[in-house]
């Protein structure tokens, strides 16, 4: 895309949108598979995924089939009324989660998901006990930026220009399992845990953690909610995050009382969802909560086509392999340049951890080579590449990638050797 085609868009968009983005320097008009095409027509290696949203690549030819059949029938009713498609969702989901007792309601994006687990946690705190309200979080997390999911999102930066928030959330150390202990007590109705901090800079949580929260959350009568917006339906190598955990797979893994999911469910269209189960599942009262859109006859059958794909296909043993394989290249690409320090993260979500605060530069450098990752924190680079990736697309990235901090640490020196 040329310089003056971006500054053509870029200006109509000043004129017309809220300056709420700050935008990579492209205009995208097409996608197939991993694949992006720009404006001029030029190809990108999509390592993103519209931030772990497009699981199965753009334009799947499947779900595509699926929504516009949908689309053809019904659109919209409202949740006045049954509609099977949300009930086979629903039903697909917990035999996933494997909680025969689990319900689920459905939204339209994960702060959305948040939001109406605030309010679960809430109902279910207070049918305990007045002013059982409060919330433990994590440092570092990310649930959403409505008010709520806001307060509960454990940056201070993103609090400030919204205060006052309230004081129902107290944030401790995403990796000090003493803290969290001592931070829930009676008046907690629920802990809020990601599995990796996704827009924390793709941190794991110590299962140490997680674990002190399930015990506190048993302590209290709390619930222990597992934000997997962004880690759920398959990304790190399992269908959801909790179930990453513990040494003997569903045996001893972490449960939670509650998920929160969006992103990658619905193959690109807005969807959010909480599940339930257990005394969770049965906390809500009709009235308590509601939406116009969430749960439509058409992002329903997009999700269920996607989730079809993913289990017919076998993406999600595909994301532990091909994410272990990612993994292993970025460590030998960690080896070869002095800007890339390190790398973390768990199946298809990694980061490429950089010497430098340098995460925007070489985000912009890779663009520019043809390969979409973001600067997901100052000092790290994220890849969420969909799950069908193979080798030649993870050994493709890899060498752009190569090229980007090659590009970025030769601009650096030609300054500082420019300064002396």
């Amino acid at each position: 895309m040329t310089d003056a085609m971006v500054s053509e868009i870029a200006q109509r968009e000043a004129a017309s949108l809220l300056p709420t983005y700050s935008r990579q320097q492209v205009e995208f008009v097409t996608g197939e598979g991993p694949w992006l095409v720009d404006a001029q027509g030029r190809r990108y290696l999509d390592f993103l995924s519209g931030l772990s949203v497009t699981a199965l690549g753009h334009a799947h030819p499947e779900v595509a089939e699926a929504v516009a059949t949908q689309a053809r029938r019904l659109v919209h009713v409202s949740n006045l009324y049954y509609t099977a498609g949300q009930v086979e969702l629903a039903e697909r989901l917990k035999d996933l989660l494997g909680w025969p007792d689990g319900r689920a309601f459905f939204a339209n994006s994960g702060a959305e998901a948040n939001e109406a687990a605030i309010k679960l946690a809430r109902r279910h705190g207070l049918a305990q006990r007045d002013g059982k309200v409060n919330v433990v979080s994590l440092e570092g997390s990310f649930h959403g930026r409505l008010l709520g999911p806001l307060l509960l999102t454990g940056n201070p930066a993103k609090h400030v220009p919204f205060q006052p928030l309230g004081e129902w959330v107290t944030h401790v150390p995403f990796d000090d399992p003493a803290a969290l202990e001592a931070a829930v007590d009676e008046d907690t109705c629920a802990v809020w845990v990601e599995v990796v901090q996704g827009e924390g800079g793709v941190r794991p949580v110590p299962e140490a953690v997680l674990r002190a929260a399930r015990a506190a959350c048993d302590r209290v009568g709390a619930l222990l909610v597992a934000d997997e917006v962004q880690t759920g339906i398959g990304r790190l190598g399992a269908w959801f995050g909790w179930q990453t955990t513990g040494s003997r797979g569903a045996q001893d893994a972490l449960e939670p009382d509650v998920v929160c999911l969006a992103k990658g469910l619905a193959g690109g269209l807005p969807i959010g969802a909480i599940l339930a189960h257990g005394e969770a599942a049965r906390a809500f009262r009709p009235g308590d909560h509601a939406t116009t859109f969430g749960g439509g006859p058409v992002i329903c059958a997009a999700a269920l086509a996607v989730l079809g794909i993913i289990e017919r296909d076998g993406l999600v043993d595909a994301a532990a392999k091909w994410g272990a394989a990612l993994a292993e290249s970025l460590d030998e690409l960690i080896a070869t340049h002095d800007l890339a320090a390190g790398r973390r993260g768990l199946g298809l979500l990694q980061a490429l951890v950089l010497a430098e605060p340098l995460a925007a530069e070489v985000t912009a450098a890779a663009l520019a080579e043809g390969l979409v990752v973001n600067n997901v924190v100052p000092d790290a680079v994220r890849l969420a590449p969909p799950l069908t990736i193979g080798r030649a697309e993870v050994d493709e990235a890899i060498t752009r990638l190569s090229r980007a901090l090659a590009h970025v640490a030769n601009t650096i020196q030609t300054k500082e050797g420019a300064s002396r």
